[in-house]
């Protein structure tokens, strides 16, 4: 069964363009010495293209023979990715493809970049398909929410290991370029198989890589050369502008610069981007708004939870000194009337979430008005997910979900399994230690619907995307109703004085 496997995965390679008919006996070689089989004679295999099933037995293999310490996720993940970067090809030749590619066309360089990124299996196609995905209507638009179910969760084995293991500080994150080729460890997650292109944005060097997890097409994340913490500044959108000008069928934008209001990751500057359009970006203006000085830039408040002024222009410098403008006054604006606090107790609280995109030979910007304030009231931030929904949405609101797109944790799946069940049962859930956060929201809907075994679990999705776009209100600093548009208007008057 061994040397099967073994076989159909270098048909694999060969079939998926990381290795070459030439490099069949090198690689087959190269597995026997990294499964320590000593002895090898050619077989007659059947066809498997099924790359999940192969590294299933090889795993299986490894585990048995003890070259694996055990058969849960993180010591298999690690094994088997080791197993693939034996198949990868090196740097240099894949940045020399892409760069090649890209020379005749950008949306070729990336389409083969993204599939190079699966095949590798950097990107793990089989674990993605399984998350949870849908699209509730709302006021705003179509929204699209996520259960992820991708990110593989450590076994208690693993997670006691992990503590009493030494830490190098190497790579010093996650997203740091050093991670290409590293050999991870249960504290990181191993990158073999994982290849990074070079480019040049504003004068300084950068990265461009995928998401393993791809919360949505061509997730891309584009990282710096230096490991340094965020900053939204004018260099950032001059590097936003450069990339959607080598990929101009790309967006790209950056999490916030500070903690509640930010992404995870804050210590690593970095930006995202892909090839999918969100709901923000479809979302209409609600009202014009022009600046003194700027004629040739369109710009508006878009319809949408949180506060955004959308500025378009085919003029790249005058939009960007615009942008710049904007964020200058926002670090420092304050309207008491509208909860709006530029510093607290030498806290600074506001900053911006951007998001670039191309339209036609016009650049675009999206600038989304944030505030990290918290309160006695609401301990987690005002303009965060509020108490009365952390059953669903407790983490920030980062880059992803600003433009429309739910990323859910992944115990919701059982979760609205159980709350289904005993929904149809008349179970009271109360007193369940799990469900029991679920009580409140429930309540607040179960009127409204007769349930039945056909329907429950479509109400719950339903309700899951209402809740995410309440979420979204909570994190906009100006409400999306009247009096909210007025107080918009208060900020983008002291910017025009």
């Amino acid at each position: 069964m061994i040397v099967e496997r073994i076989n159909q995965l270098v048909d694999y390679a060969i079939c998926h363009g990381l290795i070459t008919e030439d490099d069949r006996i090198w690689a087959v070689n190269r597995l026997l010495e990294k499964l320590r089989i000593d002895s090898y004679e050619p077989i007659e295999y059947s066809e498997c293209d099924d790359l999940e099933t192969i590294l299933s037995d090889i795993n299986r293999y490894a585990v048995e023979k003890g070259i694996v310490e055990s058969d849960g996720k993180a010591y298999t993940d690690l094994f088997d990715t080791s197993v693939m970067g034996i198949l990868t090809p090196p740097p240099h030749e894949v940045i020399s493809k892409f760069w090649a590619l890209h020379d005749v066309s950008p949306e070729i360089a990336t389409d083969w970049y993204y599939e190079f990124s699966k095949s590798t299996d950097y990107i793990r196609t089989y674990r993605v398909k399984k998350d949870l995905k849908w699209v509730v209507e709302s006021d705003y638009g179509d929204i699209d929410i996520t259960i992820n179910l991708s990110k593989p969760e450590k076994d208690p084995k693993a997670i006691a290991a992990a503590k009493s293991a030494p830490q190098s500080g190497y790579p010093k994150c996650l997203l740091c370029a050093e991670s290409e080729g590293f050999a991870g460890n249960l504290r990181y997650p191993a990158r073999q198989n994982h290849r990074i292109i070079p480019m040049d944005l504003y004068g300084e060097k950068w990265y461009l890589q995928y998401s393993p997890y791809v919360y949505y097409n061509e997730h891309c994340i584009v990282l710096c050369s230096e490991h340094r913490p965020m900053q939204i500044n004018r260099n950032l959108f001059e590097r936003m502008m450069d990339f959607i000008s080598i990929l101009p069928h790309y967006f790209l934008g950056s999490n916030a610069d500070l903690p509640i209001v930010g992404g995870s990751i804050l210590s690593h500057d970095h930006m995202q981007g892909g090839r999918y359009v969100f709901a923000m970006e479809k979302a209409p203006i609600i009202k014009d708004i022009s600046f003194a000085g700027y004629d040739d830039v369109e710009a508006g408040i878009v319809k949408w939870p949180l506060s955004v002024i959308r500025l378009t222009s085919y003029n790249r410098k005058s939009m960007l000194d615009l942008a710049e403008k904007i964020l200058t006054f926002w670090r420092v604006y304050s309207d008491e009337e509208a909860f709006v606090f530029a510093e607290t107790n030498g806290e600074k609280h506001n900053t911006i979430t951007p998001i670039a995109r191309r339209k036609g030979e016009k650049y675009q910007l999206d600038l989304v008005l944030r505030n990290n304030i918290t309160t006695d009231e609401y301990p987690l931030g005002v303009y965060h997910p509020h108490q009365d929904k952390h059953n669903i949405k407790k983490e920030n609101i980062g880059l992803i979900e600003v433009m429309g797109l739910a990323v859910l944790p992944s115990r919701l799946k059982k979760e609205m399994s159980d709350l289904e069940e005993a929904i149809l049962s008349g179970r009271d859930i109360t007193e369940d230690s799990v469900l029991s956060k679920h009580s409140a929201w429930l309540d607040s809907f179960k009127g409204k619907y007769t349930f039945t075994k056909e329907n429950t679990w479509d109400i719950l999705k339903k309700e899951i995307g209402n809740t995410f776009v309440a979420v979204l209100e909570d994190a906009g600093v100006y409400k999306c109703n009247e009096s909210g548009l007025h107080s918009f208007m208060r900020f983008v008057d002291i910017i025009n004085k």
